[in-house]
């Protein structure tokens, strides 16, 4: 699953960490969900959404995957 946390905490002036403290996370978990190596709880993804002001399907992409590709 992709996600725009990134982005959305670069544009809001944040770094890593003042995101994580505002989230009650690590700055790890921030770095993970960005580099699209961990996919949040549906509380952490609501609370994500909330912080930005956002739905979250305007923070996180889901992709399904091909049938064809799996094969």
């Amino acid at each position: 699953m992709k996600n725009r946390i990134e982005e959305l905490r670069k544009k809001s002036g944040l770094k890593q960490e003042d995101l994580a403290d505002q989230l009650q996370v690590s700055r790890q978990t921030i770095s993970s969900l960005e580099n699209g190596r961990y996919n949040p709880s549906i509380i952490l993804a609501f609370r994500i959404a909330r912080l930005f002001n956002m739905s979250i399907e305007d923070v996180f992409i889901y992709e399904e995957e091909n049938e064809h590709e799996k094969a």
